[in-house]
């Protein structure tokens, strides 16, 4: 199988090589079973959204790409990306593009790292590297997209440090309320935040007022134990 990057982990004081390849069908049962450990050591399960074992598959049978870190041949780590089918629930009616633009969106789907090894950067390696990834496919996408749980800290930072935006607050999965985040993956946009209003996290209802104005959530810092958001306007084209 290709290669895709060789790094060098911490796990109790030791230092351990891995390698990040292209999951395949065959290793549908280490997936499964790295989601079943996280899901494990969650505190708030709601944080989560899991995949079933069918939307692996379909992911795997190539609606999608997915990659995994490997130490030792352990699955360690791993992210994915998902052609979405055009339903209803699709996030791009989200955040109100056109409905001829939908066929663009891929999602950053669920990205799963081992409890004994976290603290390695691993969401953020992997996340530059599906992305490249990404880019060396014929694919037409034109927007990237997913959705995190509010106080779901490292999923948020993560998904900033991509320079990914929040378009979008709102009750998804029946209900749970999630975070939509969109990065549009050709534009280069360096123009200045015209104005910025920062928000606690907790406070959903001023959150919605500014996204429905039209701002875009993207920074987030923790500032005397409260979680605050930024958002911002500018001129879009």
């Amino acid at each position: 199988m290709e290669l895709i990057y060789e790094g060098t982990i911490k796990k109790e004081n030791n230092h351990k090589r891995y390698e990040v390849r292209k999951l395949l069908l065959k290793d549908l049962t280490d997936i499964l079973q790295v989601q079943e450990q996280v899901i494990h050591h969650l505190t708030d399960k709601g944080v989560l959204q899991p995949l079933t074992k069918e939307e692996f598959q379909y992911i795997l049978k190539g609606n999608g790409l997915m990659i995994g870190a490997f130490v030792s041949e352990e699955l360690v780590a791993f992210r994915a990306l998902l052609a979405p089918p055009i339903d209803g629930e699709h996030l791009g009616r989200d955040f109100g593009i056109m409905e001829s633009e939908l066929s663009k969106v891929i999602y950053q789907e669920i990205s799963n790292v081992l409890p004994a090894y976290r603290g390695n950067k691993l969401q953020q390696i992997l996340a530059t590297l599906i992305m490249k990834e990404l880019n060396k496919q014929e694919w037409p996408y034109r927007y990237v997209c997913c959705t995190v749980a509010p106080f779901n800290i490292p999923s948020l930072k993560d998904k900033f440090a991509q320079g990914m935006e929040i378009a979008a607050l709102k009750e998804k999965y029946g209900g749970q309320l999630r975070y939509i985040f969109v990065k549009e993956l050709s534009l280069v946009d360096v123009s200045p935040w015209q104005e910025i209003q920062i928000i606690e996290m907790n406070d959903i209802e001023s959150q919605q007022g500014f996204i429905a104005k039209g701002w875009r959530g993207f920074k987030m810092e923790e500032r005397e134990g409260k979680q605050l958001v930024y958002y911002g306007s500018k001129c879009r084209s």
